[in-house]
């Protein structure tokens, strides 16, 4: 039986919100297998659902509801405007680390606007902060650094596909700079940052499907941070920007750990566009 496509849609986003997953994910998958943009699906609303296209669409709804994330249904993920390859080996980037994106190349704009800069990611994953920094400023020589290799396979075919010049490094946190002597300008990093026991409340969608070593940073969450203030004095340049992401309820603590390590730098919290304390800045 044939159905037009806002009717296959409609039926998407009730099945998908009586599982208690996203309705949003309905018109991702069907834009996915139609090939359309968001404009192009809605001006065809009308017209007939192949049933081919229905069928797998109909089939990847339904795993999604079993848990599978959307974006390994459909291989990518969209961050800054351009398409991420990833799978289970890598965290989905999410829209929050945009902003701490473009809070870093508006800080590099503003402190180094002419300067070519060494510029770190550290926990590089899909490679989304690190392509997108390389993309973004041009001048900058960048590097991302990922304690597990099969995360960096993924990062370096996203920095093929989009014609990125970055370095990738396997590495636990700074070790990799400290052990060669290298100093860099700017340092960014979306740490694993989830309290141990909040794994329980995760939806499976992340839990089960997202690496558990992208996600949880120890009893408090605060792991990373606390490792990374006995490594950053050895590796930042005096004259440097550090960028992190943060759980919400986690800012103010670790801009306190950011002040006492570098206590002549401007150290700020930044809230993201749904008003939760997500960034830490500090400028040396």
């Amino acid at each position: 039986m044939s159905q037009k496509v806002f009717e296959a849609l409609k039926w998407a986003s009730s099945f998908l919100k009586s599982a208690g997953r996203d309705e949003n994910a309905g018109e991702l998958l069907l834009r996915y297998h139609m090939n359309m943009s968001r404009a192009q699906l809605l001006s065809s609303f009308r017209d007939e659902l192949n049933e081919d296209i229905f069928k797998k669409f109909e089939e990847d709804v339904k795993k999604h509801v079993e848990g599978i994330p959307v974006q390994h249904l459909m291989g990518y993920e969209e961050f800054y405007g351009r398409r991420f390859y990833v799978n289970k080996e890598v965290l989905i980037p999410r829209p929050e680390t945009e902003e701490l994106v473009e809070g870093i190349v508006s800080r590099v704009q503003r402190i180094f606007p002419h300067d070519s800069i060494e510029v770190v990611d550290i926990g590089a994953g899909s490679g989304a902060i690190s392509i997108t920094l390389a993309l973004e400023l041009p001048s900058a020589s960048v590097t991302g650094t990922d304690i597990a290799q099969q995360s960096l396979d993924v990062a370096k075919k996203n920095a093929e596909a989009l014609q990125a010049n970055v370095s990738f490094i396997q590495g636990d946190l700074l070790q990799p700079f400290i052990q060669q002597g290298k100093k860099v300008d700017v340092l960014v990093s979306n740490p694993p940052y989830i309290p141990d026991e909040d794994a329980a409340a995760l939806s499976t969608v992340v839990k089960d499907h997202e690496p558990s070593r992208a996600l949880f940073g120890g009893q408090d969450g605060l792991d990373f941070y606390r490792r990374f203030m006995e490594e950053l004095p050895l590796v930042m340049n005096e004259k440097g920007i550090i960028g992190f992401e943060v759980g919400v309820g986690q800012a103010k603590v670790v801009a306190h750990m950011l002040q006492q390590t570098f206590t002549q730098a401007k150290v700020e919290v930044v809230y993201d566009i749904n008003g939760k304390d997500r960034m830490v800045f500090a400028e040396l």
